[in-house]
């Protein structure tokens, strides 16, 4: 009995068909044309995909889009001492205070900023604070530590 080899197996009967051969005379199903239809870029050459037939392409409409995103950078979540001031926070305040009473989100660093003015004494443990921020708490009595998470 034969052994069994690659070189021995052949597809189904059924199972595959011939190449097609365009453009090979005007006798066939394909010659002439060759199933381009008549006339125009189409016909003469190959388009991209992404070819508007000449209005000024999508990469270039939306300009925006395009470009390099830095992955480093450090992104804030913002908070005013005019909201700390309107919802009357005393004490010890850190980002998990400051999700707690709604004025940040889930994640993410958070950034004091110096908008409106401090009354009560807060110490406050933060990512980052600016200049007039820091200022401020330090005259209504407060402390200011930053924290790295």
């Amino acid at each position: 009995m034969k052994k069994l080899r690659f070189h021995h197996l052949k597809p189904t009967p059924g199972s595959t068909k011939q190449k097609l051969r365009k453009g090979r005379g005007e006798a066939g199903k394909r010659g002439k044309t060759a199933g381009r239809g008549t006339k125009g870029t189409g016909a003469r050459k190959t388009v991209p995909a992404f070819f508007e037939g000449g209005q000024i392409p999508l990469y270039r409409r939306i300009p925006k889009v395009r470009g390099l995103n830095n992955q480093a950078k450090m992104a804030y979540v913002v908070v005013n001492l005019s909201e700390l001031e309107q919802r009357e926070v005393e004490g010890e305040v850190t980002p998990d205070t400051l999700r707690e009473l709604g004025l940040t989100r889930k994640k993410g660093l958070v950034k004091v900023l110096g908008d409106g003015e401090l009354t009560k004494k807060i110490d406050l443990k933060i990512h980052a604070i600016s200049a007039v921020a820091k200022q401020k708490i330090e005259k209504a009595g407060g402390s200011v530590e930053i924290i790295n998470e």
